[in-house]
């Protein structure tokens, strides 16, 4: 058996109500000066959480965190620029995937000789000194628990990762009540998200038994209680099952991580600014399809998740299960077509380029992807 090294929180917080915890919690009794940095529709529900640290005698600093869609380089540079002479000893992020990405490396970069432009790789950050909390409000990315950081590289139309144990946070919240309020869109765009993270792990090249019990569960949590958490928002049992399943996702993204869905929708986002869960909703249905030879039994493993219960060939039970999540897909409204969000086939080679890029997920896929191959699932999804 391969080794591997699991990297996690030191503390993970979960339950309804668990942000009312948040004041208690020892790293913020040894902290002083605490920087949150808050989703603009949350910020009220983090005021209280405000007002008990600075009864505390703590300095607490509440930024509103303004960008739209994906943070770029010089947006998350700015932030920087803007948070520096702060210098807390604690960074909080409580908001959806990019909100947490930019905390943590808040955390990683405020007053480190390193800039954003040095760590962008795997393992290339020096160290954090800033101690830091994820607080998740949507099910999708999984950041409050992974070593990585996504942001919009505007010099190559393509997000950059920037993978480090140092982004891995020291504590994290996981509250239900928190994605309440998330629109139906949003559950299910970053629902798929985070179902997306879970079978690309499992049917992964370095798929792992240590993490295969997470992405299964994922799975299994994820394809039942979606539909109900976009039908029904306030499902408090369905939305704690999305934002478990959404953690074991996050799990799943340091030691073995993603493959070519993401690779392949990497250039939808940083060219064409679709939204990171739609493109990777879109996509993976096809690219299942075009794995699928390379591993059956894995692909069948993920559709028994689903909940395909049909007796048969590996192949046959592999494709019930990318028929099932075509359609959850349909029915929480999301688009089947690139030509629906506006792709043309002109297009497609360029998208193919960015693609081929992003080697450090490429390299997972159970099936080598050519340039012409990523042309051939794009044209495909015309």
């Amino acid at each position: 058996m391969n080794s591997i090294t699991l990297l996690q929180p030191g503390k993970i917080e979960f339950g309804e109500g668990s942000l009312g915890k948040l004041s208690e919690d020892s790293i913020l009794e040894t902290s002083h000066k605490i920087l949150l940095l808050v989703a603009t529709p949350l910020m009220y529900a983090v005021e209280e959480t405000g007002n008990v640290l600075r009864s505390k005698n703590k300095e607490v600093s509440l930024v509103e965190y303004k960008f739209v869609g994906e943070p770029t380089f010089a947006q998350f540079n700015t932030l920087l620029e803007e948070n520096e002479g702060f210098n807390p000893d604690c960074v909080i992020g409580i908001g959806g995937g990019s909100v947490l990405d930019c905390a943590k490396l808040l955390a990683a970069l405020i007053n480190n000789t390193q800039r954003l432009e040095d760590v962008v790789g795997i393992g290339l950050l020096n160290g954090r000194k800033i101690k830091l909390i994820c607080i998740p409000t949507t099910s999708g990315t999984g950041s409050e628990v992974s070593p990585n950081a996504i942001l919009l590289n505007e010099a190559t139309n393509a997000k950059s990762g920037i993978i480090s144990p140092f982004l891995v946070p020291d504590a994290c919240y996981l509250d239900p009540a928190l994605t309440v309020s998330l629109p139906p869109k949003l559950t299910a765009e970053t629902g798929i998200d985070a179902l997306s993270h879970c079978i690309e792990a499992y049917t992964n090249k370095f798929a792992h038994p240590t993490v295969d019990t997470y992405a299964l569960r994922g799975v299994q949590l994820i394809s039942e209680n979606l539909l109900k958490a976009y039908q029904n928002g306030n499902d408090i049992e369905a939305r704690s099952a999305m934002l478990l399943g959404s953690m074991y996702g996050g799990l799943c993204l340091g030691p073995v991580n993603t493959a070519a869905v993401h690779a392949l929708s990497y250039g939808l986002g940083g060219k064409f600014h679709v939204a990171h869960g739609l493109s990777n909703a879109i996509l993976m249905p096809e690219v299942l399809r075009f794995n699928l030879p390379s591993n059956p039994k894995r692909h069948a493993e993920v559709a028994r998740a689903l909940g395909i219960t049909w007796n048969g060939k590996d192949e046959n039970i592999a494709s019930l299960g990318i028929e099932k999540i075509e359609g959850l897909s349909i029915a929480c409204g999301i688009p089947q077509k690139l030509s629906e969000i506006g792709i043309t086939e002109k297009v497609l080679p360029e998208l193919a380029d960015i693609a081929m890029k992003v080697t450090r997920l490429l390299k997972n896929n159970p099936r080598e992807v050519t340039r012409q191959d990523a042309i051939n699932i794009y044209k495909k999804l015309l």
